[in-house]
């Protein structure tokens, strides 16, 4: 029962593909990664080199300067909500990832979540989605207890765009109710004022633990054109709020430094104080290794036209460590893979859609198209998924799903009611859950494998994938289905008609797949990140080594007593 049955998976490239598709494969997915690439460059240039040099200018960093000067040397930062407001106007502005720049990044060998107004763009200040994307990363540390480090430079609200960022559920002073309840959590918070704190941006900071203000820097409930306009008092931002006042008379923030440089030494230092992170406890000595097949062949593995399947086990023999893993009750719901793997060291649950055909359990000799939830996958996705939360292990959910079973004999099976099995199961899991959109992503399918919706801490698109209720073609079918016959083919004879149904279906699907475009979704703050397939393995090392950093929260049960092998041994046992 100690031992955890790893067992290798997964082929070599060679046996699975020939060298010409997979060159032509890999080369297709660089063209829409291309996307990806020069998307981020665009978000960090901020409003460019013009205002780079302002902030020079005045003696500080940008905020990505801020961020790596900020991180452990030779680490990589993991950067959430890039392309939020990507390609959106705001009048003649725009917002390169709304103005702030939330990652996670490690510092003094602990995994923190930063929070860093962007000071290019528009001064740091607040645009709409600005303060939901704030939220985000505080939601994200909050359930994985990471510490926060806030890089304040934050000229308050945007203010001709105040309308679609103050007031609502998630307005911006939502962000001090999550700064209440990370501190209520027991999660450090950690700020450093570097420059503007005006309204909403002075708020942020108080709640933090420790409070640093540079010589330049000043936190204020209303600015010195404000209190000149109201008062006609002739007085400067930091005569009114900068350190003199705050470190020494207010008690607002507890230390002053020179300058930027030297703010950051500080926040490094406080980290150092924290506790060091758990992983390596529950690593028990077993070190990362790198999949035995390489990460890098996904490239030339996933196919570019959703309709063609793939081998989902070679998708994992490429994430996990030595390409080792545990698949559980592996002949229950075979359109289903759920199974245990290590990433980095650390054990963690996956749960993936098989693609192509299937054995179906309904019938000896015929097969049915994976890719679809079935009552028994769901079933055992449900009871996997409540036992990996019972054990405190991670889940991975790795989606390529057009959605449920529909038809008669779905309903006559109760679909509806394992399926709210599976949702209810997934609502209630207190264990760390990571979403990946690997291509489609259909219909309640999304909802049921822990989509957006649903509450995983961080939910990764990739260029491939595809975030709707159903397809285009799909969808248009729908739309004119009263001018259809059985097949599906216009039936009028008049021309004109024809012609202007056709146009209109034509013009129902191109907007449904636009609308699929996953640049979209992160636009809309419907998907966290958009990773190139190359970079997924490590995004998954980052996000489970962070789901072991913090212990004392969550049950996290060695492996001797998982109910993952009562679950196996029972079911075997009916043999």
């Amino acid at each position: 029962m100690a031992h955890v049955p790893l067992r290798p998976i997964g082929k070599p490239l060679a046996e699975l593909v020939d060298p010409r598709t997979f060159e032509e494969q890999r080369l297709g997915i660089e063209r829409l990664e291309r996307r990806i690439v020069e998307g981020r460059q665009e978000v960090h240039a901020g409003w460019g080199p013009k205002y780079v040099e302002r902030v020079h200018a005045k003696g500080k960093l940008t905020a990505r300067e801020r961020v790596e000067r900020l991180r452990d040397p030779g680490t990589e930062i993991f950067e959430v909500g890039t392309f939020v407001n990507y390609g959106e106007q705001f009048g003649k502005l725009r917002s390169p990832g709304a103005g702030v720049v939330t990652a996670f990044t490690r510092v003094e060998g602990r995994w923190c979540m930063v929070i860093a107004n962007d000071n290019t763009v528009a001064s740091g200040a607040w645009w709409p989605r600005t303060p939901e994307k704030i939220q985000r990363a505080q939601t994200m540390a909050l359930r994985l207890r990471l510490p926060t480090l806030y890089l304040v430079d934050c000229s308050g609200l945007f203010l001709p765009e105040q309308r679609r960022s103050f007031g609502g559920a998630r307005g911006a002073g939502h962000i001090f109710k999550m700064n209440s309840l990370l501190s209520d959590a027991g999660v450090p918070q950690l700020a450093g004022v570097f420059g503007d704190c005006i309204a909403g941006g002075g708020y942020m900071p108080i709640i933090s633990d420790r409070v640093y203000m540079t010589e330049q820097a000043y936190m204020v409930i209303a600015g010195a054109a404000l209190i000149k306009g109201a008062k006609s008092q002739k007085i400067t931002s930091l005569d009114i709020g900068g350190p003199e006042v705050h470190v020494h008379r207010s008690g607002c923030a507890d230390a002053r430094v020179p300058d930027d440089d030297a703010l950051l030494e500080a926040l490094r230092a406080e980290v150092r104080r924290l506790p060091t992170s758990a992983a390596e406890f529950y690593r028990g000595g077993v070190g990362p290794v790198e999949p035995q097949q390489s990460a890098r062949e996904l490239a030339g593995l996933l196919p570019l036209d959703h309709r063609e399947s793939y081998d989902a086990e070679q998708v994992l023999a490429r994430l996990c460590d030595q390409s080792l893993f545990w698949e559980v009750l592996p002949d229950v719901g075979q359109e289903m893979i759920c199974g245990v793997g290590r990433v980095g060291g650390l054990y963690a649950g996956f749960v993936i859609n098989r693609q192509g055909l299937v054995a179906d359990p309904e019938s000896a000799d015929a097969l049915r198209a994976a890719g679809a939830l079935y009552r028994s996958g769901i079933a055992k996705v449900s009871a996997f998924s409540r036992a990996c939360d019972h054990d405190g292990i991670p889940i991975v959910w790795l989606q390529d799903i057009s959605g449920f079973d529909i038809g008669a004999e779905a309903e006559a099976q109760g679909l509806l009611a394992y399926g709210s099995s599976l949702i209810y199961t997934n609502s209630t899991n207190t264990t760390p859950m990571f979403t990946v959109l690997l291509r489609k992503a259909s219909g309640a399918g999304y909802y049921a494998m822990a989509g957006l919706p649903y509450d995983p801490v961080v939910q990764l698109s990739t260029a491939l994938s595809r975030l709707a209720v159903m397809e285009g073609r799909t969808l248009a079918i729908a739309t004119y289905n009263t001018k259809l016959g059985d097949d599906f083919e216009i039936v009028t004879d008049d021309p004109a008609e024809r012609a202007a149904i056709e146009q209109g279906m034509k013009e129902v699907e191109a907007r449904i797949e636009a609308d699929m475009d996953p640049f979209v979704a992160a636009r809309q703050m419907d998907t966290d990140e958009i990773v190139r397939l190359t970079e997924l393995r490590r995004w998954l090392e980052m996000l489970v080594e962070c789901s072991y950093q913090s212990n004392g929260y969550r049950r996290l049960k060695n492996p001797r007593i998982w109910s993952l092998h009562d679950l196996t041994h029972l079911v075997e046992g009916v043999r």
